[in-house]
This record gives C-alpha cells, sequence and structure tokens, in this order.
C-alpha cells in the first residue's frame, strides 16, 4: 500500500465541506504525518496500518478543540472512509494525491 506523500481531504462536517492538506510517512505498521487546514496544523496520531485499512486521528483547536478519528482505506490510488467528528457524530472524508 503507497500511502507516502501528501494527499488532498475533503473532510465533510456539519458546518460544510472541510478541505485540509494530509502528510503520511508509512514505517512498517506505523503512520506518521500532519494534517493542515484551516485548523493550523497539527501532528497526527496513533496512526497505523492494519492490512488494507489505514487509521488516525488528529486534534485540532479551531473552530473549537476536538479530536477528528480517521478509519479509511486506499481505493484506487485514493484515500476515503469515516471519521468521527467528537460529540457532533460521524462523517466521511475522501482524499486524492497531492
Amino acid at each position: 500500500m503507497a500511502v507516502n506523500g501528501k494527499w488532498n481531504l475533503v473532510i465533510k462536517t456539519p458546518m460544510g465541506d472541510q478541505q485540509a492538506v494530509l502528510s503520511l510517512s508509512q514505517e512498517g505498521d506505523a503512520l506518521n504525518g500532519e494534517m493542515s487546514g484551516a485548523m493550523g496544523s497539527v501532528p497526527i496520531q496513533n496512526g497505523r496500518v492494519e492490512g488494507e485499512s489505514l487509521k488516525w486521528s488528529a486534534a485540532v483547536t479551531s473552530p473549537m478543540p476536538i479530536t477528528l478519528e480517521f478509519d479509511g482505506k486506499l481505493d484506487g490510488g485514493n484515500i476515503a472512509g469515516n471519521v468521527k467528528l467528537g460529540a457532533f457524530g460521524s462523517s466521511t472524508f475522501s482524499g486524492t494525491p497531492a
């Protein structure tokens, strides 16, 4: 699975689509990187690769403090999956190579 590099993310939220750039680096089962966008730049946490699944979280502080929990898969060169939005429930995200 080739996840290394930058990805343009679109996160569906109750406040509309939110865009971010995700930089990923895989080392074995570990997934490292950072996510940047309107919320600033934050390191990803708890990143891991499990088979074809990618999981990570990001603690953003803007527009409000919230931890986003991503669970996605690489699909045809793109990333897509679900994201938990803290107290705001769950939604979806998609990403294309930057």
